[in-house]
């Protein structure tokens, strides 16, 4: 049963939850309750069952169960509460949430909340795919459930649209199934795939060589009638128009933050991330309540997400400690084709651990500007600026910010 009362409620079980809480009791903070919707706390990890994850974090590398399984082991082993099947529905007052659970609804009113309830991706309807609607339209995560929690059967042969580094979780997860993948298909000229280190490189970079992959391509229509058996693309530079019989379309990427708890909290999110926006301490616009996590932007690594977990807790104790509240900071604004940057709140007395931006789309040759109401903070030059990959940058440049109603903004020239 939950309680009434906790120094810290944690939204979310995942990789940034789990940490959160771990480090958290670490620091001797012993009444933090975790709440997860899910059946089983883990989050995305347990259903990806292929290794890399757990280097960044646990320093080890896992399959995604078994890195699951390893934050639940370190979990019990702290003496951490997690509440599973356990939702969320709503905020009474300041730091007071709505609870819904096999025993019953209730209230939990806490010191302080941290949002860690993640990201989903877009699915076909959101894309604006048209054409008929058969079975066997997934996105990554309903492909996962398929296979490895239900075992129902996917098909005989799929086509993936998509070309990030998600994409290959779901070739592998076809694999495994049994399913040929016959195509790859993205908007962008090159595939996004990013190996951040040697042993993933090694296991992936064969299997993207063997997946036929169809670039600068669009998805006009999907077909078929009970099923699928095909879909319809468009080269976008030719204008050539194809089909790929198939009985299996997934969706990959295309990440939009589970921001529903945030925006019925009522706080500010970024209109380019779609996530809350946090300051460096993860700090969001209402006082006592953080975020940390891919709540925060869409899908970086498990690994990352746990990172950010660890260190929201360092400030979320710091908070109960002495109530600051910072009153005053500069948004952060992207142009296209940057995707989004994090932290969205600055103050020139308080730098980021790191600084992370995100393009959409590839550029070269390029130059990335950094500026506050026409001064130039911070320029770097790229010779290829990636899409689809997140970078770090340096953080120097944000004690020049002036505390001001004029905000940040970064901007690729040309």
């Amino acid at each position: 049963m939950l309680p009434e009362k906790a120094d810290v409620l944690i939204v979310g079980a995942g990789p940034a939850g789990l940490a959160a809480g771990l480090e958290l009791k670490r620091l001797g903070i012993q009444d933090v309750r975790l709440v997860e919707r899910e059946a089983v706390a883990g989050g995305i990890p347990r259903l990806c069952h292929h290794t890399g994850f757990g280097l960044g974090d646990l320093r080890r590398i896992f399959s995604g169960p078994e890195y699951a399984r390893r934050y639940r082991e370190l979990a019990s082993a702290a003496g951490l509460t997690i509440h599973t099947e356990t939702t969320v529905t709503g905020w009474n007052q300041a730091l007071q949430a709505e609870i819904t659970s096999p025993h019953g609804v209730g209230t939990l009113s806490a010191k302080a909340v941290l949002l860690a309830t993640g990201v989903r991706e877009r699915p076909r309807s959101a894309r604006l795919v048209p054409g008929t609607r058969p079975q066997g339209v997934f996105t990554t995560g309903s492909l996962q459930r398929f296979v490895f929690e239900q075992q129902l059967p996917v098909g005989k042969r799929a086509v993936i649209v998509g070309a990030e580094t998600v994409s290959l979780s779901v070739v592998l997860t076809l694999q495994q199934a049994g399913v040929s993948v016959v195509g790859m298909l993205t908007e962008l000229p090159r595939h996004q795939v990013y190996f951040p280190f040697l042993p993933v490189k090694w296991l992936f970079a064969d299997l993207l060589g063997r997946v036929p992959l169809k670039v600068n391509s669009h998805v006009t229509q999907i077909f078929g009638h009970q099923r699928v058996e095909g879909l319809e693309f468009e080269n976008t530079e030719s204008g050539r128009m194809e089909t790929l019989a198939c009985d299996a379309v997934i969706f990959t990427g295309g990440w939009i933050p589970e921001h529903e708890m945030a925006r019925k909290a009522g706080l500010e999110l970024s209109p380019a991330s779609l996530g809350p926006q946090v300051d460096p301490a993860f700090r969001t616009s209402r006082t006592g309540f953080f975020a940390a996590g891919n709540l925060l932007r869409g899908a970086e690594t498990a690994d990352w997400s746990a990172l950010e977990g660890q260190r929201a807790a360092l400030f979320i104790r710091e908070y109960l400690q002495t109530k600051r509240w910072p009153d005053q900071t500069v948004p952060v604004q992207v142009e296209a084709p940057l995707a989004w940057a994090i932290p969205t709140l600055l103050r020139p007395d308080e730098l980021p651990a790191s600084f992370r931006i995100r393009s959409q789309a590839f550029r070269e040759q390029t130059t990335l500007q950094i500026s506050q109401g026409g001064q130039l903070l911070f320029s770097r030059k790229f010779s290829r600026l990636p899409a689809n990959t997140s970078i770090n940058l340096p953080v120097d440049w944000i004690r020049h910010i002036s505390l001001s109603d004029k905000p940040i903004r970064l901007a690729v020239q040309p």
